[in-house]
């Protein structure tokens, strides 16, 4: 049989002529790769941005930063995100998804190489920026190549599986940072905490290689011979099914497309203009929150605990703090997987609009909830900040900030997917920047509950934007 687009072919269940019923997984061994190979990317961003928010005290003191330096440590990720999201992102739609897939990977090796054995300030700043941009480019990349590659049923919880293991690369940075400490109780332990990271990136480095490049993609550019072989690599089973594949020589609309990808289409065509509001600016608002809220929830713990030691002079009280630190955050940060857990079991059942408006109202919950710790006494400070912080992990995971990340790259077509989905990114880590450079700034100057209180009225303010602009994408078939 003859379809037009790869997707025709994805979308069905094997039946073997003779009647024999489907004896394997729907999906293929090469699906089950490609998903646990972009999982990984998810996973080691939630190491390295919540890891740095540990690391920074031990950093602080070994180049003696200033509070502006220590924003600009904070930022310097998150900062490499938003430029990576669109300036590696938006490749994936010109040379490919595989060979961005793979370059990322290669690119997050050499700056964790290079963070390892920094010198100095500077040399610190370019490596974490350098490892902001790789993870910036598996945004897009990482969601198409799962995207593309599988069923339309099956999309919303694989997208949303492979993004839990940011959450799960959360709790691991802190698991990794409270063992680093525990071992090498120095304040160089920060380098070891990202050392750990380059055996399991170069394995994942190498598997990138083995996975086919996106038949949707190929057939985008009019390369449908090569789409074919892809498609027949992908779902290569046992027995075969289909033991061909062939495809129209043209997608509707592919000639048009294959002439390049403009920028200004998103903002000047009528339709794509929506889909770019809709993508980038409830993320943005998300973004404010979840980053703020998720690099110095450490701070604001130990502050709250009073059980740090203050004004630490000696490397011991430094490192006791971190660790202090560390074990609270983890115990907080559960409930981020928690939250991707649900996210994962009624994203497809629910719909990605009403989770993500129930989950920003559940977010101005959790932070109002925190910020009345500061009218509380008798013990009550400490239970809800930890009731409040715990509620808003569960609720950004279970709303924005796993939606946000899914509708990014089901919302636009082919032909722009990868530049719509690297410039909702890039725009929502303005706001992940603005919060890591400005939160210890703002808490300083306006206190914890002004702060709180204006975050409630950002998350307040995502599901109104979420609903004005709501485009549900449940279901949609990637064209």
């Amino acid at each position: 049989m003859t379809y037009e687009h790869p997707h025709d072919y994805i979308e069905e269940t094997p039946i073997w002529p003779d009647g024999t019923s489907l004896d394997t997984p729907v999906l293929t061994g090469m699906q089950w790769r490609i998903w646990w190979l972009a999982s990984a990317g998810k996973f080691f961003e939630g190491m390295v941005v919540f890891m740095t928010g540990l690391a920074l005290p031990l950093i602080g003191r070994e180049f003696n930063l200033t509070a502006i330096e220590h924003g600009l440590v904070a930022s310097a990720v998150l900062f490499g995100v938003l430029i990576g999201a669109t300036a590696l992102g938006g490749l994936a739609d010109h040379y490919g998804r595989r060979a961005m897939f793979i370059a990322e990977m290669a690119l997050f090796i050499l700056f964790l190489l290079v963070l390892a054995v920094s010198p100095n300030l500077s040399v610190t700043l370019l490596a974490l920026f350098g490892i902001g941009t790789a993870l910036g480019c598996d945004y897009p990349t990482a969601h198409m190549v799962i995207s593309e590659s599988i069923p339309a049923r099956s999309r919303g919880r694989m997208v949303l599986g492979a993004f839990s293991f940011q959450a799960i690369g959360a709790i691991s940075g802190c698991g990794i940072a409270v063992l680093t400490l525990i071992w090498f109780p120095e304040l160089n332990a920060w380098r070891w905490m990202y050392l750990v990271a380059v055996i399991p990136a170069l394995l994942v480095f190498l598997g990138r290689f083995t996975v086919p490049e996106s038949a949707v993609w190929l057939m985008v550019k009019g390369r449908v011979q090569e789409a074919e072989k892809a498609l027949l690599h992908l779902l290569r089973r046992d027995p075969q099914y289909p033991s061909s594949v062939v495809l129209k020589t043209l997608m509707e609309g592919t000639a048009r497309e294959r002439e390049g990808v403009s920028w200004t289409k998103l903002f000047t065509d009528k339709t794509t203009r929506r889909m770019t509001i809709f993508a980038s600016v409830p993320w943005f608002l998300q973004d404010l929150g979840t980053y703020g809220i998720g690099i110095f929830t450490p701070v604001v713990l130990a502050s709250t605990l009073g059980s740090e030691r203050r004004n630490a002079v000696s490397v011991s009280d430094l490192v006791y703090n971190d660790l202090l630190a560390a074990k609270g955050s983890a115990a907080i940060d559960m409930l981020l997987l928690v939250g991707i857990l649900l996210a994962v079991l009624l994203t497809d059942r629910i719909g990605r609009v009403r989770l993500q408006v129930f989950g920003f109202i559940g977010c101005a919950a959790g932070l109002a909830i925190a910020a009345s710790s500061s009218f509380a006494g008798g013990g009550w400070d400490v239970v809800l900040v930890f009731a409040g912080f715990m509620l808003f992990n569960l609720m950004t995971n279970l709303g924005p900030n796993a939606q946000t990340y899914l509708i990014a790259g089901e919302v636009f077509p082919a032909s722009c997917r990868a530049t719509g989905a690297g410039f909702a990114a890039s725009f929502a880590k303005l706001g992940a920047v603005s919060t890591a450079f400005l939160f210890p700034i703002l808490l300083a100057d306006i206190g914890t509950v002004a702060l709180l209180s204006g975050l409630v009225v950002t998350s307040l303010l995502g599901a109104v934007v979420t609903w004005m602009f709501r485009i549900e994408t449940r279901g949609r078939r990637p064209d």
